[in-house]
C-alpha cells in the first residue's frame, strides 16, 4: 500500500536530488531537501482538503487529477506561475524573466517581493472563503462545539461568507496595502474566482445526481460492493469532475503561493526552487491518495475541521503578510498543530464510542438471560 501509493512521489525524490547533486553540487542537493520539507510542512493541511473533494470525483478524474494535475501543480506553479509574475511586473516575455532569475537573482527576488501583495490577496482571499463556508455551514459532528455551534448559526444568515470576506479584505486593504486598489482589485478576483468554480462544481454535481435519479437504473459501480466515502451517486463525472477537478486546481495553487514565496527566502534559483517545491507537491499527491484509499477522512472526522481552520489561519497569515512579514515556520506550524490536535480528537472520539459499542454489546446477553 505504502509503496503503491508513495512510489512516484519516491522515484520523484530521488531523481530530483540527482538533478540537484548535478546542477548544484551538495549546496544545490542540500537547499533541495530543505525545499521539499518545506512545502510538505505547508501543505499538509492542502492534502486533507484535497482527499476530502477527491473522494466525491470517479475514478476518471481522480485519475486526470494526479496525472495532469501534478504536471500543472509541479511545473505550472512551482516553475512557470513565478516567472509570469516577474515577468508581469517587470513587462518582460518569459525567457527573458528566466534568464533575470538565472543571472540577476536580487533583482528577481525584488521584483517577486513587489508582486507579493497582489498574490496574498488573490490567493487568501480564495483561502478565507473556503475556510467560511465551511464553518458556516451546518454539519452533525463538530470539533469545537463551542465556537462552531454559534459560527453554524450566525451562517443560516445568507451570503455571509461573501460579507465577512469583503470587510476583512477592505480592512486588510486599508491598514497594510501601499496600494489599496491593486490588492482589493486582487482580492476580489480571489473572491469570485472561489464563487466561480465552487458554484459550478456544484451545480452539475446536482444535475448528475438528478439525471442519475431520474434514470433508476442500477449502474455497475452501484451493484460494486460498498465502499469507503459517499455512494456511487455522489461521484462526480462529466462536466461536475471536470469543475471539481478545476477547484482542486484553483485550491492548490493558493496553498503553493505561500510555497513559493517562502522559497526565495532559502533560495532564489528557480530551477533548485521548482526541484525542492516539485518533491513536496508530489508528497502532497501521495499522501491525499492516501488519505482517499485508506478512508481516513471518514475514520478519523475531525481531521477535516482542524484542516480547515488551518486553512482559515493560513488565510489570516496571508493577508497580514501584505504589509507584515509572517515567518514560515509560523504559518506551518499553526496549521501542523490544528491538524495534530484534530486527529488526537478523533482518537479520543472513536475509542470513547468505541468503548461505549463494546458496552452496550455486553449488556444485551444479560438483559437477554433474565427474560
Amino acid at each position: 500500500m505504502i509503496l503503491r501509493t508513495f512510489g512516484w512521489a519516491f522515484g520523484i525524490t530521488v531523481l530530483g536530488l540527482l538533478v540537484a547533486a548535478l546542477y548544484d553540487g551538495g549546496t544545490g542537493l542540500a537547499l533541495v531537501a530543505v525545499l521539499a520539507v518545506l512545502e510538505i510542512s505547508l501543505s499538509f493541511d492542502n492534502a486533507v482538503v484535497n482527499a476530502k473533494v477527491l473522494d466525491r470525483m470517479s475514478p476518471f478524474w481522480q485519475k486526470i487529477f494526479l496525472t495532469v494535475g501534478i504536471a500543472i501543480a509541479v511545473f505550472g506553479m512551482r516553475l512557470v506561475f513565478p516567472l509570469l509574475i516577474v515577468g508581469i511586473t517587470a513587462k518582460l516575455n518569459p525567457y527573458d524573466a528566466f534568464d533575470l532569475a538565472l543571472n540577476d537573482p536580487d533583482r528577481y527576488h525584488h521584483l517577486m517581493n513587489d508582486a507579493y501583495p497582489m498574490i496574498a490577496a488573490f490567493g487568501g482571499m480564495f483561502l478565507l472563503m473556503l475556510f467560511l463556508d465551511f464553518v458556516f455551514e451546518e454539519r452533525v459532528d463538530k470539533w469545537l462545539p463551542w465556537l462552531e455551534a454559534p459560527l453554524q448559526r450566525i451562517g443560516k444568515l445568507d451570503q455571509l461568507s461573501v460579507v465577512v470576506a469583503g470587510g476583512a479584505l477592505a480592512f486588510t486593504a486599508g491598514l497594510f496595502a501601499d496600494d489599496p486598489g491593486q490588492v482589493m482589485i486582487a482580492g476580489v478576483l480571489g473572491m469570485v474566482t472561489y464563487i466561480l468554480v465552487n458554484g459550478l462544481g456544484e451545480l452539475f454535481s446536482e444535475a448528475t445526481g438528478d439525471d442519475e435519479d431520474e434514470d433508476g437504473e442500477e449502474t455497475a459501480e452501484e451493484r460494486a460492493p460498498a465502499r469507503s466515502g459517499p455512494s456511487s451517486l455522489a461521484l462526480a463525472t462529466g462536466k461536475a469532475g471536470f469543475f471539481l477537478f478545476l477547484y482542486l486546481e484553483v485550491l492548490d495553487a493558493s496553498f503553493s503561493f505561500d510555497g513559493v514565496i517562502g522559497a526565495f527566502a532559502i533560495s532564489t534559483d528557480p530551477i533548485i526552487i521548482a526541484l525542492g517545491l516539485g518533491i513536496g507537491a508530489m508528497y502532497i499527491r501521495s499522501l491525499t491518495v492516501f488519505l482517499v484509499r485508506k478512508g481516513t477522512l471518514h475514520e478519523y472526522v475531525y481531521l477535516e475541521h482542524g484542516a480547515h481552520w488551518a486553512i482559515g489561519a493560513l488565510a489570516v497569515c496571508m493577508l497580514v503578510s501584505i504589509g507584515r512579514h509572517v515567518p514560515e515556520w509560523l504559518t506551518g506550524g499553526i496549521g501542523a498543530g490544528l491538524i495534530i490536535a484534530a486527529f488526537i480528537s478523533s482518537v479520543v472520539r472513536n475509542r470513547t464510542e468505541g468503548g461505549a459499542d463494546a458496552g452496550a454489546g455486553e449488556d444485551e446477553p444479560l438483559r437477554a438471560g433474565k427474560v
